[in-house]
C-alpha cells in the first residue's frame, strides 16, 4: 500500500491542478487587468482578457498532451519509480513559476507554470497506472487501479476547498493556492526511495532476478513468490522473441489494432462525456441555475465525486469493468437529459434549480462508477510488457487531446446552444455505450493470456497472416 499510495500522489497532483483554476477566476482576471494597466497605462481589452484566461486554462492540457506522449521515453530507460521521481522536478518548477507570478507582475509566468504542471500531469497519467498495474496482484488489479482515479478526485476536491475565498481563493493568497503543488511533490520525493521498483521492469527489462524476488516478497507479504516469478519469466521469454513495438505498429498490425482502438475510445468516453465541462465551469453552471452559494454546490459535487470513486473501488472486482462502464455511461446520459430539461425550464420554474443540482450530482456519481476509473487501468490489461508503454502514450495523448478540445470549446458551444449543450454530450455517451456493448471484452478475473486469445482469434478471422513476433507480442504472459 505504501508503493501504491506514494505513486497516487502524482494522480492527486493531476486532479488538484485540473480543479484549482476554477474558483479564483475573477481574482486572477483582476490581476491580469492590473498588470496590463501597469505596463500599458490602459485597461485590458475584454477580448484580450478572455484570450489570456482561456490560454491559462487550456495550456495545462497542451502540457498534458506533450507529457503523456513522452511516457515511453522515460519508463523503459529509467524505470517506473525513477521516472516518477524525476518528474517532480517539473512540479517544483511549476510551483515556483505560479507562486511568484503575482510578485513578479507576470501573467506569462502563470501561463508557463500551467504548461509545466501540465507536462508533469501528462507524465503522471502514464507513470501511475502503469506502476500500480505492475505491482498489484491479479486479484486486486481493478481495485488498486481505481486508486489512480481516487487520487484525481481527492485532488479536485482539495482544490475546491482550498479555493474558497475564506481559505486561499482570495486576492492575497491565490499564488499560494497555485503554488501548493510544491508540497505533494516534496512528500512524493521523500517517500519514493522507500518504495520498490516494478518487479516486471526489474525482471523483464533489467534481468535482475534476485532483486525481483526480494521486491515480490515485500509486495506480496510472503516468502513463496514462485508463481509470480514463473509467470513473469514466461512473459520475459515472450519478450525475447518479440520485437519492440512502436506507436505506428500499434495501428499497422491487425493484432494490436483492435485493443488500441478500444483503449482510445474508452479514453475518449471519459473526456467527451462532459465531465470536465462540469468541473471547469461548475461554479458558473450553478450560478445560472440560481444557486445562492455556488462554491458550496461545487464542493458538494466534489464530495459526491470522491464518495462514488470509493464505491467503485469496492465493486469493480465484483461487478466487472465492462458492466460498470455501461451502467456509468447510461446513467450519465440520463442525467444529462435531466440537466438539459432543468436548465431550459429554469426561467419558468424556479424549483428547477434544485433539479439541476441533483442532475449534476448524479452525472458525477455515474461518471465515477465507470467512465472515471476504468479507462485508466484497462489499458494495462489489454497489452503485454512490450507494447504497453506505446499503448499508454497513445491512450494518454487521446485523453489529453479530448480534454483540451472540451476545455477550449465548451464555453463557445454553450454560448451557441444555451441550455441544450448537454444534448451533445448525451449523443457522445450513447455512442460510447453502443461501442462498449459490442466491442469491449470483460477483463475481470481473466488472465492476460485469456484476454489476448480473444483478440488473436478476432484478428485471425480477418484472414491476415501475422509473424510469430506479433503473436507473442500481443501476449502469452499468464496474468498481468
Amino acid at each position: 500500500m505504501l508503493a501504491v499510495g506514494t505513486a497516487v500522489i502524482g494522480s492527486l497532483q493531476f486532479g488538484y491542478n485540473t480543479g484549482v483554476i476554477n474558483a479564483p477566476q475573477k481574482i486572477i482576471e483582476t490581476f491580469i487587468n492590473e498588470t496590463w494597466f501597469e505596463r500599458y497605462q490602459e485597461p485590458i481589452p475584454e477580448t484580450s482578457l478572455t484570450s489570456l484566461w482561456s490560454i491559462a486554462v487550456a495550456i495545462f492540457s497542451v502540457g498534458g498532451i506533450f507529457g503523456s506522449f513522452s511516457v515511453g521515453l522515460f519508463v523503459n530507460r529509467f524505470g517506473r519509480k525513477n521516472s516518477m521521481l524525476m518528474a517532480n522536478v517539473l512540479a517544483f518548477v511549476a510551483a515556483i513559476l505560479m507562486g511568484f507570478s503575482k510578485m513578479s507582475s507576470s501573467w506569462e509566468m502563470l501561463i508557463i507554470g500551467r504548461f509545466v504542471v501540465g507536462l508533469y500531469s501528462g507524465l503522471s497519467t502514464g507513470f501511475v497506472p502503469m506502476y500500480v498495474g505492475e505491482v498489484a496482484p491479479t486479484a486486486l488489479r481493478g481495485a488498486l487501479g481505481t486508486l489512480h482515479q481516487l487520487g484525481i478526485v481527492v485532488g479536485i476536491l482539495m482544490a475546491q476547498v482550498f479555493g474558497m475565498e475564506s481559505i486561499m481563493g482570495n486576492a492575497g493568497l491565490w499564488p499560494y493556492l497555485l503554488g501548493f503543488t510544491f508540497i505533494p511533490a516534496v512528500l512524493q520525493c521523500i517517500l519514493l526511495p522507500f518504495c520498490p521498483e516494478s518487479p516486471r521492469y526489474l525482471l523483464i527489462n533489467k534481468n535482475e532476478e534476485n532483486k525481483t524476488k526480494s521486491v515480490l516478497k515485500k509486495l506480496r507479504g510472503t516468502t513463496d513468490v514462485s508463481a509470480d516469478m514463473q509467470e513473469m519469466k514466461e512473459e520475459s521469454r515472450q519478450m525475447m522473441r518479440e520485437k519492440k513495438v512502436t506507436i505506428p505498429e500499434l495501428f499497422r498490425s491487425p493484432l494490436y489494432r483492435q485493443p488500441i482502438i478500444i483503449a482510445i475510445i474508452l479514453q475518449l468516453s471519459q473526456q467527451l462525456s462532459g465531465i470536465n465541462a462540469v468541473f471547469y465551469y461548475s461554479t458558473s453552471i450553478f450560478e445560472k441555475a440560481g444557486v445562492a452559494q455556488p462554491v458550496y454546490a461545487t464542493i458538494g459535487a466534489g464530495v459526491v465525486n470522491t464518495a462514488f470513486t470509493v464505491v467503485s473501488l469496492f465493486i469493480v472486482e465484483r461487478a466487472g469493468r465492462r458492466s460498470l462502464h455501461l451502467v456509468g455511461l447510461l446513467g450519465m446520459a440520463g442525467s444529462a437529459v435531466l440537466m438539459t430539461i432543468a436548465l431550459s425550464l429554469l426561467e419558468k420554474l424556479k424549483w428547477m434549480s434544485y433539479v439541476s443540482i441533483v442532475a449534476i450530482f448524479s452525472f458525477v456519481a455515474f461518471f465515477e462508477i465507470g467512465p472515471g476509473p476504468i479507462p485508466w487501468f484497462i489499458v494495462a490489461e489489454l497489452f503485454s510488457q512490450g507494447p504497453r508503454p506505446s499503448a499508454f502514450a497513445v491512450a494518454g495523448f487521446s485523453n489529453w487531446t479530448a480534454n483540451f478540445i472540451v476545455g477550449m470549446g465548451f464555453q463557445y458551444v454553450q454560448a451557441l446552444t444555451g441550455p441544450y449543450v448537454f444534448i451533445i454530450f448525451t449523443a457522445f455517451l450513447l455512442t460510447f455505450f453502443v461501442f462498449t456493448y459490442f466491442k469491449v471484452p470483460e477483463t475481470r478475473g481473466r488472465t492476460f493470456d485469456e484476454i489476448s486469445t480473444g483478440f488473436r482469434q478476432s484478428a485471425a478471422t480477418g484472414g491476415e497472416k501475422h509473424s510469430p513476433e506479433e503473436l507473442n507480442s500481443l501476449g502469452d504472459d499468464s496474468q498481468l
